[in-house]
């Protein structure tokens, strides 16, 4: 859309003291329109569920704009905007009802690791501030009649956690229960998130949530997703989501990959049984919707397996650990202990949390 300053700004936001260009949310307020119409483009390319226009409605992206006070808003209108469209459509093709999804992007700050490499127990955001900012954005998608809850892009699981454990609050709050579903972002073809984990290990990490879907979005497109995409079928028991970029970005941040190949790569996916929905993240248009939809269409499901670890304890740090039967003795945490470590308790007194984490 090529949108300028004043785009972002319109008449409310005229006088606002921070740039506003790139607040994509906020446009929800000062250019609904323009909103309105991209959601009724994806409609009308055979899209069944669309998002809300909230990535990152939350009070905390929103400080970078000196908005945070309008989350909750934003948030509503949103929802409100893409609902309005939802039934149109619905109306017009009953046989395909439109749902919407409450999107739940993971913020600008992340709670596993620190921003500064000089200061590896630092911390940008504490787990409370961010869960209360969750619950903020929940509460005003909720409010505004959204369908589901779709908490994406995750790129560190305790953020993904943090979010979790919110829509649990607030669902508890309003005395409402959406489906939620979770999808998770890799950083490299070695298949793990950029907080460490594999993708299994995310899985064991959430599936307490019992969520609607779990799948895998953004990243680096359809054609390296595959393996990762496989391995998360295998072990997650719900259903698969896989929502890719179009490719790689280039040199100048736009994406190459024409829908017929998206369109074909999901298709594979689809055929090999291994996800239940599928769509488009970072550059993809109308048109790579319409040909995604093509290339699933008639395919069945996938079926949710029910693998043997489910009878087994299972936990999850960067990788996972299963307790079976033939396990051996398993010592958890022995040498971090104040009680029977005498360097690690003097470690603690002595608020030398470094050295400790390296003894952890």
């Amino acid at each position: 859309q090529k949108l300028q300053e004043q785009d972002y700004r319109g008449e409310r936001f005229a006088h606002h003291p921070r740039d506003l260009r790139g607040d994509h949310d906020i446009l929800v307020l000062t250019r609904p329109s323009l909103i309105q119409s991209i959601h009724e483009q994806y409609f009308e390319a055979g899209a069944d569920i669309i998002e809300t226009n909230t990535f990152n409605a939350t009070a905390v992206a929103q400080a970078d704009y000196g908005l945070q006070s309008l989350a909750y808003e934003i948030n509503v209108e949103a929802s409100r905007l893409a609902r309005r469209v939802a039934d149109q459509w619905t109306a017009r093709t009953p046989h395909k009802p439109r749902f919407v999804a409450g999107s739940i992007g993971p913020t600008n700050k992340t709670l596993s690791m620190s921003p500064d490499v000089n200061d590896p127990a630092f911390r940008a955001i504490d787990f409370d501030t961010l869960h209360d900012a969750y619950a903020e954005q929940v509460r005003g998608l909720v409010d505004g009649g959204c369908d589901l809850l779709l908490v994406e892009t995750i790129f560190d699981t305790l953020n993904g956690k943090a979010a979790i454990v919110a829509i649990e609050d607030v669902f508890d709050e309003r005395d409402v229960r959406l489906p939620v579903m979770l999808s998770v972002t890799i950083a490299d073809r070695s298949g793990r998130t950029l907080s460490g984990q594999t993708v299994e290990a995310f899985w064991v990490s959430v599936a307490h949530a019992r969520p609607f879907s779990v799948g895998i979005n953004c990243a680096f497109g359809a054609r390296h997703m595959r393996p990762h995409l496989a391995e998360l079928a295998a072990v997650a028991r719900t259903r698969i989501s896989c929502y890719p970029n179009a490719g790689l970005p280039n040199a100048f941040g736009e994406y190459d990959e024409p829908p017929e190949e998206t369109a074909a790569l999901l298709g594979e996916l689809a055929r090999a049984g291994l996800v239940n929905i599928v769509g488009g993240c970072c550059g993809t248009t109308p048109d790579h919707i319409r040909a995604i939809a093509r290339a699933v269409e008639g395919v069945a499901p996938h079926p949710a397996p029910r693998t043997p670890d489910d009878r087994y304890t299972q936990y999850a740090g960067l990788e996972t650990l299963t307790i079976r039967p033939d396990s051996n003795f398993i010592m958890i945490g022995e040498r971090t202990n104040v009680t029977g470590s005498a360097k690690f308790r003097r470690l603690i007194e002595s608020g030398d949390y470094r050295r400790a984490a390296d003894v952890a």
